[in-house]
């Protein structure tokens, strides 16, 4: 477990020239957005908050990735004696398969998203403000039914060394950008097929619209 108060290490925090990309035309920052001033956090602050979200997209979509290969399996997709929601059919893809969550069974899912990321947001120092981006704080023992940490549960990384720290949270900053490409390839090739070549003929086609996750339930503006 890392240290209640965490601050980001030397390679996390230095100078900005030192971050700056090189050349107008640098692939990494092609927006400027290292010299940009978010709400007011000033241009450290705004560099800490984009790269705790990028971290965290990263983490999304290494779960949304690997989800996605879990719900194809007949494993998952499969019949199953106990249903896992009211409503269930076998058979369906990923994206099909959240279709037929019941409404409520989905705002169950979004509340409790909402809850880890509001607690997540209780740091000292904040990201923001120097702290580590990424980080997050121990849940464990803060209610009887938390018996385990988001992060590290098991305490597989609590004896490594901070060096040993730095180079995995690059590595899963690395993954997280793969994984990033990755749904969002498997999910280009399921709503136009053939959009995405080398995916071809491998993901079955879906004729609902990701980005609108609750159209089978209500709509705004109809």
């Amino acid at each position: 477990m890392r240290a209640p108060h965490a601050r980001a290490p030397p390679a996390l925090a230095a100078p900005r020239a030192a971050r700056r990309p090189a050349g107008p035309d640098s692939r990494r920052d092609p927006l400027g957005a290292l010299d940009t001033n978010f709400w007011g956090l000033g241009n450290e602050g705004t560099i800490g908050y984009l790269r705790h979200a990028e971290i965290k997209h990263g983490r999304v979509a290494m779960a949304a990735f690997l989800g996605y290969l879990a719900g194809s399996t007949e494993l998952v997709s499969g019949p199953h004696k106990i249903l896992p929601y009211r409503g269930y059919e076998p058979g369906l893809t990923p994206p099909e398969q959240w279709d037929a969550i019941p409404l409520y069974g989905k705002l169950q899912i979004i509340v409790l998203v909402g809850m880890l990321e509001s607690y997540g947001e209780i740091l000292d120092p904040h990201y923001t403000n120097g702290g580590l981006p990424g980080y997050y704080p121990p849940i464990k023992g803060k209610r009887p039914e938390l018996v385990f940490n988001l992060f590290d549960p098991f305490g597989f990384f609590e004896q490594d060394s901070p060096e040993k720290k730095a180079r995995g949270r690059l590595a899963e900053i690395n993954n997280g950008r793969l994984a990033m490409l990755g749904i969002f390839s498997i999910l280009s090739e399921a709503g136009a097929p053939g959009s995405v070549p080398a995916l071809q003929g491998l993901i079955p086609a879906y004729d609902g619209n990701v980005m609108i996750p609750f159209s089978g339930d209500f709509s705004i503006f109809s």
